[in-house]
């Protein structure tokens, strides 16, 4: 058992590096991972989903009474900013409706459980990023829709319904077993927690080998332009978060789980949800590929920054209770 812990650290250590390789070598040599079929990606997203249900307490829903400013404060920034974000880069950028489409359904997408993943690693609040993620998940069937919706109606056909019916099958579902089989085994369930982000990060690896692989040519004929966006989006969504934070007083450890739930992105959750609602927008599947790959390495580059601040802070405040 200890050997398989040291395994899983070491790829929550390195996954930004893992994901950043597995990425590479499918856009350049696609035909290695293009084994991975995109029907699979929805099983994959279930089984992170599934992940997530496990590690799900009563108590973690507590977090929205006990604390309900804070989730109430990251579930409205998750919602407004991310989308408006999206949406106004499409414009500064001009990009045509496919792409668009893509990155305005990364926009309005929950967050992600690898921010849980990011927020730890950052010595972050945690407890406030799986209370958001969760809530955020579980709002995203009525809010993801609608707001896609609004913000594209005048570019692009959303087909709401299968949106809706996609979320529900990929998210609330698998969470709801989770969640269940969490409660009637317990035991096991607090084995699982230990392998669970591992499980996660080779789940997204072979979400974005199949994303990159499966449309190469496309991100390649895209130019620089899309990745530009992509993480713009990402970056100021960190910067966003981070800023709420701080105008909000919060502590450290709650600015950076904030920071980060705000700018990581179910970006999975929007390259599945882009080949069922866009059905005759093949290009909207790539800003949501990118995202997938760029996060990751972003988000554990936060961390390394974010797991410095404040430890003084703790250090002076351990001395002076000596």
């Amino acid at each position: 058992m200890k050997v398989l812990v040291k395994i899983c650290e070491l790829f929550e250590k390195y996954m930004a590096i893992i994901v950043l390789i597995i990425a590479i070598v499918s856009l350049f040599f696609p035909a290695s991972t293009s084994w991975i079929d995109t029907k699979w990606i929805n099983y994959l997203l279930a089984v992170i989903m599934f992940g997530m249900g496990l590690t799900i307490k009563p108590k973690d829903f507590a977090i929205v009474f006990t604390r309900p400013k804070e989730v109430i404060i990251g579930c409205l920034a998750q919602y407004i900013i991310m989308p408006l974000l999206a949406f106004l880069l499409t414009k500064v950028f001009n990009l045509d409706p496919a792409l668009a489409a893509g990155v305005v359904l990364v926009g309005t997408c929950p967050g992600g459980t690898a921010s849980n993943v990011i927020t730890f690693l950052s010595k972050g609040d945690v407890a406030l990023s799986v209370g958001m993620t969760t809530i955020s998940t579980l709002l995203s069937p009525l809010l993801t829709p609608l707001i896609t919706y609004l913000l594209l109606r005048t570019s692009a056909d959303v087909d709401v319904l299968s949106m809706i019916l996609s979320i529900l099958q990929i998210i609330l579902l698998p969470i709801g077993l989770g969640f269940i089989l969490n409660r009637v085994f317990s035991n096991f369930a607090e084995k699982a927690v230990k392998v669970l982000p591992t499980i996660s990060t080779i789940g997204i690896c072979l979400i974005v080998g199949s994303v990159v692989s499966h449309n190469s040519e496309k991100i390649l004929s895209t130019g620089y332009i899309v990745l530009i966006v992509v993480i713009l989006h990402n970056l100021l969504g960190y910067l966003s978060g981070f800023a709420i934070g701080k105008i909000f007083k919060m502590p450290i450890p709650k600015i950076k789980a904030l920071s980060i739930e705000v700018g990581m992105q179910n970006s999975g959750l929007a390259s599945s949800l882009a080949t069922t609602s866009f059905p005759n927008l093949a290009m909207a599947t790539v800003p949501g590929a990118i995202f997938s790959v760029w996060h990751n390495i972003s988000g554990a580059m936060l961390s390394a920054i974010y797991r410095k601040w404040g430890v003084k802070d703790n250090e002076d405040k351990d001395k002076e209770n000596v």
